[in-house]
């Protein structure tokens, strides 16, 4: 455990931080398993609906450093490609 102040303030942000991180990786993840399920069921617009909020929040985690961009860009590139070729 920190003495000092600033020590202990930035164990604090450092943990706030980490959680936050931990979020946004679990909705990306939780998405892409939710699209891949709707897939299955063959139900296109709620397909539709989970690609574009898998797009918005992969580019997130990308520019926060938590996701590298060729993984973000092949996770939806394979999404995509896996909607439109739905019936």
């Amino acid at each position: 455990m920190p003495n000092i102040k600033s020590s202990k303030k930035a164990v604090k942000v450092i943990a706030k931080k980490t959680a936050n991180n931990h979020e946004l990786k679990m909705r990306v993840s939780n998405l892409i398993k939710n699209c891949e399920k709707a897939i299955m069921a063959d139900d296109k617009e709620k397909a539709q609906e989970l690609l574009k909020d898998i797009q918005k929040y992969t580019d997130k985690a990308v520019s926060k450093g938590l996701i590298k961009k060729n993984t973000a860009d092949r996770q939806k590139s394979r999404l995509t490609e896996k909607v439109k070729n739905m019936k």
